[in-house]
C-alpha cells in the first residue's frame, strides 16, 4: 500500500493539475522568483537618475515611465517586489506565532487564564483589521520595523480565534482523550495530537493571510507609516506617485497592480493547497528492527497493588451549570468492581452511563465538576490524589475502549506509535522497547500481521481491527480495569461478537475487571456477572446477570426485557416499545423519574424518590416503590405501537 508520503504527493499533483492550481502556483512563482532576483538583475536600472527625463509617460525607452527624479518606474516596480513581499511575510509571521500563542493558551492554562485570553481575543477580534494596525503603527512608530509589528499583531487576533476553534473541535475527539488517559500532559497532547490535526487548515489561512498583509502593509507605507525613504515598496511608489495620478497615471497604477496580482497569488494558491496538503505524523516514522529485538519486554509492574476491590464508587455526583440552575446528569451512583468482575451499565441514552464512566477516568472537563462521598480505583481516592500520582495510576492501571473507533486514534499518528507513547510515558521504556510491546499487545488482540500493522495509520484499518487495536493500547501496561463504553456500536454482528469474545478472554486470562457500558441489555447480560440499570442519573436496580431474564424487578428494567425482540416474537404485531420519553436531566420532576412512563405508578411514586435498597438478597437492589414480584414471561406487557 502506497505510502503516506506518496499519497500526499500524488494529491499535490493532482491539484497542480487543475486550472486553478496550475494557474495560482505558477503566478505564485513568479512573484516569488521577481522578490529573489530582481534586485539583483535590475538595481542600477531602478536607481539611476536621469534630470533629462523627469516625468516622463511610457515610452520605448521607459515602459511606465519614470518619476520626479527620472527613475525608471518599471524596474523600481520589479526590485521594490522583495521589499514588499518580505516585509509582508514576516509580518504574517509574527501573526502565525502570536495567534498560535494566543489561540492554544485555553487548552495549555488554566480554567481562568484560559478565559481571560479568549475575552481578549474577543474583544480584539471586534475590532476591524486596519484600524488595530494603525493604532500598533502609533504605538511601534514610524518604518518599516513598527509596520511590520503593526500588521503581524493586527492580524493574530483572527488567527488566534480560527486556532481556538480548531483546537476546541479536536480536544474534543476520543484519541486525546485516550492520550490524557494515558498520562498526557496538557504540553504534549498540545503538540504530538493538537497541532498536527489542524495544521492543514491553519497553513492554508496563513497562506491567504500572507495577501491580506502584503496589502495592508501597501496601505501603511502609501500613508507614510511604513517603508521609509530610500527604501521603496510598492505602497511607497502609489503614495510618491498620488500627485501625479491624473497627467501620470501609470507610475501610480503600475505599483497598485502589482500589489493585486502578488495578494491574489497568495489567496488562490492558499485555497488550492487546501486539497492538497498532507500532514506528517510526528510520532515513530519507521518501523525497523533488529532480529536480537524481536522479544517484547515485560511490562514494568504496576506500583499499585491490585486489591479485591478495583473500583469503589458512592454517590458520585456531575454537575454542569445551566441557564436556571446547576444540571446534574449523574446523581448519586454507587457501586464496585471486584477483582476479575464483569459489570455492566444499561440504559437508554440520556440517562448517564458515559458520564459515569468519564468521571471515573477523570475526564470531565470544567465547567463540569465531579464529586463523590469516595471514588477509589486500586485504594487511591482519586478526588484527592495529587494530579502527577493520578495520571501515573491511570495511565498504567486503567484502560478505556471509547464507542466510537473512528475517532479513537489520532489520525496523522502511526497506530504503534500512539500505543506506545503511553508505555514511554508512564514506563519509562525507550522507543524501541515501547514499539516491541507495541507490536507484541498488537498480536495479544489478535491483529494479523501486527508489526506490518503498527507501522500504518488508522484509516487503513478496519472497523473491528481499530477497536482491537483500542483494547491493545490499554493492554500497554498492566490494567486492572477496563472501561468499555459502547465498543461495538459501529460494528456488524460479526465482529461485535469477535470484539466481546477478545474482552472476554482478557478478563478471564489476565483477572481484568471489566465495566461494560451499553444500550443492548442482551449483551449485557451475556458478557456480564453483574448488571447496573441506569435512568435518569441514577442506578435504579443492580441485580446478577443470571437473574436477568427472570428476576428483575424494576419496571424500567422490565421494560428494557420486554423491548428486545427474540425468535418468538410475533413478526405480525407491533414491536413493544417503552411509552414516553426520558426525562430532561434539567428538568427532572419531583419523586420517581419514571414515574410519567410506569404503568404500576401511584402518588406515592410522584412525590417521594425510591433509595436504591437491598431486595430478596445482597445480590439484589433495588429503588422502586412497587417492585415488581412475578417472575417475567415472554412476551411481557407492554405498550404496542
Amino acid at each position: 500500500m502506497a505510502t503516506r508520503t506518496t499519497k500526499s504527493r500524488r494529491r499535490w499533483t493532482a491539484v497542480i493539475r487543475t486550472p486553478l492550481g496550475l494557474s495560482a502556483g505558477l503566478l505564485l512563482l513568479l512573484v516569488l522568483l521577481l522578490a529573489v532576483f530582481a534586485p539583483v538583475l535590475w538595481s542600477h536600472q531602478a536607481s539611476a537618475i536621469d534630470t533629462d527625463h523627469l516625468l516622463e509617460g511610457p515610452s520605448a525607452s521607459h515602459w511606465l515611465g519614470t518619476d520626479n527624479l527620472g527613475r525608471d518606474i518599471f524596474y523600481r516596480v520589479l526590485v521594490a517586489t522583495r521589499q514588499s513581499i518580505a516585509l509582508a511575510l514576516v509580518a504574517t509571521a509574527i501573526a502565525v506565532v502570536t495567534g498560535l500563542l494566543l489561540g492554544t493558551a485555553p487548552a495549555v492554562l488554566g480554567r481562568r487564564a484560559g478565559r481571560l485570553v479568549t475575552a481578549t481575543v474577543n474583544v480584539a477580534v471586534a475590532f476591524p483589521g486596519l484600524l488595530l494596525a494603525l493604532f500598533f503603527a502609533v504605538i511601534f512608530g514610524v518604518g518599516a520595523k513598527g509596520a511590520v509589528l503593526a500588521i503581524g499583531f493586527a492580524g493574530a487576533p483572527a488567527f488566534a480565534r480560527l486556532t481556538q476553534t480548531l483546537v476546541a473541535g479536536v480536544a474534543a475527539r476520543d484519541f486525546v482523550a485516550a492520550a490524557r488517559i494515558a498520562g498526557a500532559g496538557r504540553i504534549r497532547l498540545l503538540v504530538r495530537h493538537i497541532l498536527p490535526n489542524i495544521s492543514e487548515p491553519l497553513v492554508v489561512n496563513a497562506t491567504i493571510g500572507a495577501g491580506g498583509a502584503l496589502l495592508a502593509f501597501a496601505g501603511l507605507s502609501f500613508l507614510g507609516l511604513g517603508v521609509q525613504p530610500p527604501a521603496y515598496d510598492w505602497g511607497r511608489l502609489m503614495g510618491e506617485s498620488l500627485n501625479s495620478i491624473y497627467v501620470h497615471p501609470a507610475a501610480a497604477l503600475a505599483p497598485g497592480v502589482a500589489v493585486v496580482i502578488s495578494g491574489l497569488a497568495f489567496n488562490l494558491f492558499g485555497e488550492a493547497v487546501a486539497k492538497g496538503l498532507g500532514v506528517e505524523s510526528i510520532g515513530v516514522s519507521r518501523f525497523r528492527r533488529r532480529s536480537d529485538d524481536s522479544a517484547a519486554p515485560e511490562a514494568p509492574t504496576s506500583q499499585y497493588v491490585v486489591e479485591d476491590v478495583v473500583l469503589s464508587v458512592r454517590d458520585l455526583r456531575v454537575t454542569f451549570p445551566g441557564p436556571d440552575g446547576p444540571i446534574t446528569p449523574v446523581r448519586g451512583v454507587s457501586f464496585t468492581i471486584g477483582h476479575g468482575e464483569a459489570v455492566g451499565v444499561v440504559g437508554e441514552s440520556g440517562s448517564g452511563k458515559s458520564l459515569t464512566a468519564l468521571a471515573v477516568a477523570q475526564l470531565i472537563e470544567p465547567p463540569g465538576q465531579v464529586s463523590a462521598e469516595r471514588l477509589e480505583f486500586l485504594r487511591e481516592p482519586l478526588l484527592e490524589t495529587p494530579d502527577a500520582d493520578r495520571r501515573q495510576l491511570l495511565g498504567t492501571s486503567f484502560a478505556m475502549v471509547f464507542q466510537d473507533p473512528t475517532t479513537s486514534f489520532n489520525p496523522t499518528k502511526r497506530i504503534g506509535a500512539q500505543l506506545a507513547e503511553g508505555a514511554r510515558e508512564h514506563q519509562g521504556l525507550t522507543r524501541r522497547q515501547a514499539t516491541t510491546r507495541a507490536i507484541d499487545r498488537l498480536r495479544a488482540v489478535r491483529v494479523p500481521a501486527a508489526e506490518r500493522r503498527a507501522g500504518q495509520y488508522p484509516h487503513e484499518f478496519s472497523g473491528g481491527m481499530r477497536q482491537r487495536a483500542m483494547i491493545g493500547m490499554g493492554l500497554m501496561g498492566e490494567p486492572a480495569l477496563i472501561v468499555a463504553d459502547e465498543p461495538t456500536t459501529a460494528l456488524d454482528v460479526t465482529v461485535q461478537r469477535q470484539v466481546l469474545r477478545l474482552l472476554e478472554s482478557i478478563r478471564t486470562d489476565d483477572g481484568v475487571a471489566l465495566l461494560l457500558i451499553s444500550h443492548d441489555i442482551t449483551v449485557i447480560g451475556q458478557v456480564c456477572d453483574r448488571v447496573l440499570v441506569m435512568y435518569a442519573g441514577r442506578v435504579v436496580e443492580d441485580l446478577p446477570a443470571t437473574a436477568l431474564a427472570t428476576g428483575a424487578r424494576h419496571p424500567y428494567t422490565r421494560a428494557l426485557l420486554a423491548a428486545v425482540p427474540d425468535l418468538d416474537t410475533d413478526l405480525e404485531q407491533p414491536l413493544a416499545v417503552i411509552p414516553g420519553r426520558p426525562v430532561d436531566p434539567g428538568r427532572l420532576p419531583s419523586g420517581c423519574a419514571f414515574a410519567a412512563r410506569c404503568e404500576f405508578a401511584d402518588d406515592r411514586c410522584r412525590t417521594e424518590d425510591p433509595e436504591l435498597e437491598t431486595q430478596l438478597d445482597e445480590g439484589h437492589r433495588v429503588a422502586c416503590w412497587h417492585p415488581q414480584v412475578v417472575e417475567l414471561g415472554w412476551p411481557m406487557r407492554m405498550e404496542q405501537r
